[in-house]
């Protein structure tokens, strides 16, 4: 299932290293928001989450899944 931009997702686990204050943020609240995308290494898309507490990120799409 293709995401699209404004649906919400859970992250489901962090492949990419971030900073351990970006991590509990993401630990106490895993649902956010798509609101784009962002090309991974030229064959992928990721998607960038906003979780709504001022932390906007992106990740691959392995990593989360639709609520």
């Amino acid at each position: 299932m293709a995401m699209e931009i404004g649906q919400k997702v859970k992250v489901l686990r962090l492949r990419q290293s971030m900073s351990a204050d970006k991590i509990q943020k993401i630990k106490e609240n895993p649902v956010g928001t798509v609101t784009g995308f962002k090309m991974t290494d030229g064959s992928g898309v990721g998607v960038v989450v906003d979780f709504g507490n001022g932390l906007a990120t992106w990740f691959f799409e392995d990593e989360v899944q639709t609520v």
